[in-house]
């Protein structure tokens, strides 16, 4: 008898059940938390949530705690499956046949990962979307669990649509298929035609699915209170991420749930350009049914029929990174399962959004710590880097960041350059896991789904494009942010960035306003105004004082050029001798540089779309009129005159017979050394 053989497992009964009840688990955990199961049908959404499946660790430990003998058959079921499919792979290694029976192998571990049930497909779901973790034949297997699962019977999914709308499906809907269309770890999905003629896409729930995801979290729940318990070194909230994933897969099991989060991921992204997302039909949807638009597309995968479509899937991928950073950032509302049986693409080049299910959401003071995380990596300031991940409650207040921030440095230090290929979200983790191991970190159950839906999206990326750099795409959303967001935490942020050591950094600013000008909804008049509001503000005063400084050198040199250049032109006129005077250079390099960036900076902001100049000079007289704008006008004016008198007295204090015309070191030309006279210098220029 071989290893496939003896770990031939039946699929479990949630999979080919004709249970036409609840399930057990879902009933007991309903009765205990006195839940009505009766479903508001209405063309517009629930108002409340008040009737939706809960997960409650409680109520499922209350239950399972009472089934020993069923946990641990399962257990040992889980254990014995992977022991020996483990145990095959070190076979073919030994015996040389890797190669030839990879094929095999990958169909096995599909068979597995669907007979174990939704949790674990969902882990297969993740794996298969990376390609720099799976051979190809590996990932071309555990691509068929995102739609190509197999279907319980039609005459189960019939009596839930009857149970949840009211009416036989053939009372509802004037068409639907025979057979369905795609199954997927949670449902089915059928194509049918509304009696007013809408296609729709209609999913209908698996059977037994709240039992068989309730006793595989209860078992992994209680691992990671033993190894809380017992693994001194492990610091992590095992328990609270699995409560966390725990809440997103029970609220998955709600389609009312799913139809709220289509609605508000639409609400907050559906205006983004290329970005769609489906209509939910109320009137025909309840928490097993989901009746929805249907939609003709191509998985991003699919590069061969994108690419017949005349479809740039490396644009869509750029869309897909842009909306991501927009609900990681900007609204905090996230789609947590980004595998590629949730993203298509449709015929007129759109990116289109599916199964809303599992959401999550990202708090205001994470959302402002991930943004000043990216500018710090970005600035390769890992001390901020540091106190960044205590913001985020990686580490506590208390945690000597000493020995952490070089740890830092070591893995981040090269992100900047690298391409997804070569350095991505999964191997910074990875890296991130040996540092978090060796160090006082621990991990909030916030960021486990986070990462979840990046390295996934990231992995799309990858497929598409080995040389996809997320963070090159990834900054013009930040720069923008940056540059517009009046949050405190920005302000500080972009103060950090653009000043060091009391220097201004003027090639950061024009790589900022460089890059905000790639962001779709960029607004430069938005920038503009509130550089202003900032500026005049008491926040902007540290400003103010530089750029008086800037102007104080900058009017100065192009005054005694102008005058030099007017006294040549005069001295032609009257037909006098024309000295070759020099035009003035500022003895500074840095102020040369300094009006470079400047003409730079305002070439950018001349050439970004929706600049118009005339709204910049209509905001003059508003600024003249200021307080603060016309005290930096008397002090430039008085910085200026200072100088013009210093030039004045040395020109006159300085006799030409005292100073060293002839070339022979003295100024008398019969090679007597002239008696030191007072220097009178102009007002050291500022860096």
């Amino acid at each position: 008898m071989n290893l496939e053989t003896i770990s031939s497992i039946p699929r479990q009964k949630d999979i080919n059940s004709n249970s036409k009840k609840l399930d057990t688990v879902e009933v007991e955990a309903m009765q205990l938390k006195n839940i009505d199961t009766e479903i508001p049908k209405s063309q517009n959404p629930p108002e409340t949530a008040e009737n939706a499946l809960r997960y409650d660790p409680e109520a499922i430990t209350a239950i399972y705690s009472k089934r020993p003998l069923q946990v641990w058959k399962r257990r040992i079921s889980i254990l014995w499956t992977f022991v020996l499919f483990a145990s095959s792979l070190w076979l073919d290694k030994i015996t040389g046949n890797a190669t030839k029976n990879e094929r095999k192998r990958a169909i096995w571990l599909r068979e597995i990962l669907t007979n174990l049930g939704p949790a674990f497909i969902k882990v297969g779901q993740a794996l298969s979307t990376r390609p720099d973790l799976a051979s190809p034949t590996y990932l071309d297997e555990l691509t068929k669990l995102q739609d190509q699962l197999p279907a319980f019977p039609n005459e189960v999914a019939y009596h839930f649509i009857e149970e949840e709308l009211g009416f036989p499906p053939e009372e509802i809907y004037a068409e639907l298929t025979s057979n369905p269309i795609a199954a997927a770890s949670l449902g089915q999905v059928y194509k049918g035609k509304l009696k007013t003629g809408e296609i729709v896409a209609v999913k209908v729930q698996r059977p037994g699915l709240a039992e068989s995801i309730a006793l595989d979290i209860y078992i992994l729940r209680t691992l990671a209170i033993w190894a809380h318990k017992n693994i001194q070194r492990l610091r992590s909230d095992l328990v609270g991420i699995m409560d966390e994933f725990g809440t997103r897969i029970f609220e998955e099991m709600d389609y009312t749930q799913e139809g709220r989060n289509a609605e508000k991921f639409k609400q907050l992204y559906g205006h983004l350009k290329d970005i769609y997302v489906p209509k939910i039909y109320w009137q025909y949807t309840g928490r097993r049914v989901l009746t929805m638009e249907w939609i003709t597309g191509t998985k991003l995968t699919d590069l061969e029929a994108i690419k017949a479509k005349n479809i740039d899937a490396k644009y869509l991928i750029e869309i897909g990174v842009q909306c991501s950073l927009r609900q990681l950032l900007e609204h905090g509302f996230f789609h947590a399962d980004p595998h590629p049986g949730n993203l298509l693409a449709s015929p007129d080049g759109k990116l289109v959004y599916l199964d809303f299910g599992m959401m999550s959401e990202v708090k205001t003071y994470q959302r402002y710590g991930l943004l000043e995380a990216v500018v710090h990596l970005v600035n390769r300031d890992f001390d901020a880097l540091g106190q960044d991940y205590v913001k985020l409650e990686f580490l506590t207040p208390e945690t000597d960041l000493t020995p952490i921030i070089p740890a830092l440095a070591g893995v981040f230090n090269n992100a900047l350059g690298a391409s997804v290929a070569e350095l991505n979200f999964k191997s910074i983790t990875d890296q991130l896991s040996a540092l978090m191991y060796e160090y006082p970190f621990r991990v909030p159950a916030y960021y486990a789904l986070i990462i979840r839906s990046l390295v996934t999206l990231e992995g799309i990326a990858i497929n598409v494009d080995p040389n996809f750099k997320v963070l090159s795409k990834a900054y013009p959303y930040v720069a923008k942010r940056l540059l517009t967001d009046p949050a405190p935490e920005l302000r500080t942020s972009l103060k950090d960035l653009l000043f060091k050591d009391g220097d201004f950094r003027w090639n950061r600013l024009e790589n900022l306003l460089r890059n905000a000008s790639n962001s779709d909804d960029y607004d430069i008049s938005k920038v503009l105004d509130q550089a202003l509001d900032f500026l005049l503000s008491e926040r902007g005063d540290f400003i103010r004082v530089r750029l008086v400084e800037e102007l104080i050198n900058s009017l100065d040199l192009a005054s005694i050029n102008t005058f030099i250049n007017a006294r040549s032109k005069v001295n032609e006129w009257l037909g006098m001798k024309v000295e070759k005077t020099p035009v003035t250079t500022s003895n500074n390099p840095g102020n040369e540089k300094r009006a470079e960036h400047i003409k730079n900076i305002w070439q950018i902001i001349q050439d970004t779309p929706g600049f118009d100049a005339m709204q910049l000079v209509q905001l003059v007289p508003n600024i003249l009129v200021k307080p603060e704008m016309q005290k930096m006008g008397q002090q430039v004016a008085g910085g200026l005159t200072q100088r013009a008198i210093a030039r004045l007295i040395r020109q006159v204090l300085l006799s030409p017979e005292y100073s060293n015309t002839n070339g022979n070191g003295n100024g008398n030309g019969n090679g007597h050394k002239p008696k030191t006279q007072p220097q009178l210098s102009l007002p050291a220029s500022s860096s």
